[in-house]
């Protein structure tokens, strides 16, 4: 069954063409559409076994763009398939699920309402994710559709753990609570690291650490997430690109307060200007932050301190909650490609049975490995992370 994985944010479509059996997959092609809105837009294709292929041209909606995937996806020359017939299923990653969707479902109008509904707490990516579903239903009508939530792995999570100590009326109005982000990429790859490792992943204490430009770690108790560092938004938790993180609020309204600021500059400045960018004035891609801190940079040396130190304080605190922990995982850009970010991490944690290899962690860059020594209590590895194809896996599992 030939299934197209579209992830659509506000100005780009990130997709992948996966052949799927019951027991395998084969990666046909993927490929990302790019500055959609603006007068000029672009189009990288990579099909597996031929040269990629790139346009460039004005791609003014997400309709356009999917129909120029489409193009691409049936092209003689770059093309993966003979026709648009053998796509039997397209499954959509959307951010946020709220508290509606434990699990992956077939798009339906009640689905798609419940998507619109959740535009307010998830303005920067349910709209995008939701237009991705209605342009399918335009280029690709009567083909079934699956939608498959960052926030449906972490619905387990208990309420003590989800519940902020603020007054209940604001949970019981708003639903205002602990969501949780990056789900499909912690389930995935603490059962690909179980697996490695030789763990029971349905009996273990594993800590999933996906980070990127934006990060969050999670806790997961005998296969469920049991915590997790990002909240009601995915701004909480740790330090990162663009975002504060977790911050004490009496600084943010005091902030606001002297410097005249709206609800929307405040969310703006926490979002978009804060993280390590905010701290450096550099930039919030962490390779440049390295740059800097191998010149002696003293914001650089701090902010990629904050940035590391955070990580080790979330995995101490889950850690703790869980009565210990058997695995520790690192994922993502920059979880699975900066061995000095995980060497860091994992110095002085000893004391919980860690005993870090850095012979295995060097030069270990997007690989499934273990990073522990032979002997170590608690094994920490690096697992490449591949949501693509846990949406892939669900919507044929839900189509066929």
């Amino acid at each position: 069954m030939v299934i197209l994985v579209l992830n659509c944010g506000s100005s780009s479509i990130k997709y992948q063409v996966i052949d799927m059996e019951d027991a395998s997959s084969k990666l046909l092609a993927k490929g990302i559409v790019e500055r959609i809105g603006l007068p000029e837009g672009d189009l990288t294709h990579k099909p597996v076994g031929k040269e990629p292929f790139e346009l460039h041209q004005p791609i003014p909606d997400h309709t356009t763009g999917i129909k120029l995937v489409l193009d691409a996806l049936t092209d003689p020359a770059h093309g993966v398939i003979a026709s648009l017939d053998e796509v039997k299923a397209v499954g959509h990653r959307v951010a946020h699920g709220g508290e509606f969707f434990p699990e992956s479902c077939i798009v339906t109008e009640d689905v798609k309402a419940k998507i619109r509904s959740l535009f307010e707490i998830a303005p920067l990516h349910n709209p995008a994710n939701l237009e991705g579903v209605l342009s399918i239903e335009k280029v690709l009508p009567g083909v079934k559709q699956v939608t498959v939530f960052d926030t449906s792995f972490h619905q387990s999570i208990p309420a003590v753990n989800y519940m902020y100590a603020l007054p209940h009326a604001y949970y019981e109005k708003y639903r205002v609570r602990k969501y949780g982000f990056h789900g499909t990429s912690h389930k995935y790859v603490a059962k690909v690291g179980a697996e490695l490792a030789g763990l029971d992943f349905h009996n273990s204490r594993i800590i999933t650490c996906h980070i990127g430009n934006g990060g969050s770690v999670t806790a997961i108790l005998n296969g469920k997430s049991y915590d997790t560092s990002m909240g009601f938004s995915p701004l909480d938790g740790l330090v990162m690109g663009t975002r504060c993180g977790q911050v004490d609020a009496s600084a943010i309204t005091f902030i606001g307060e002297k410097e005249g600021m709206s609800y929307a500059e405040l969310n703006t400045m926490m979002n978009k200007k804060s993280g390590v960018q905010g701290l450096t004035d550099i930039s919030s891609d962490m390779r440049d932050i390295d740059r800097a801190y191998d010149e002696g940079n003293p914001r650089a040396i701090l902010a990629r301190d904050m940035y590391y130190g955070r990580i080790k304080k979330f995995i101490g605190e889950y850690a703790a909650e869980m009565g210990g922990v058997d695995m520790i995982i690192f994922t993502g850009g920059v979880g699975e490609n900066s061995c000095e970010m995980r060497e860091a991490v994992c110095t002085g944690l000893e004391f919980m049975g860690v005993k870090f290899d850095p012979a295995a962690n060097k030069g270990a860059r997007g690989v499934n490995k273990i990073l522990s020594a032979a002997d170590s209590k608690v094994k920490v590895a690096t697992i490449a992370t591949n949501e693509e194809l846990v949406i892939a896996t669900d919507t044929y599992n839900l189509v066929k």
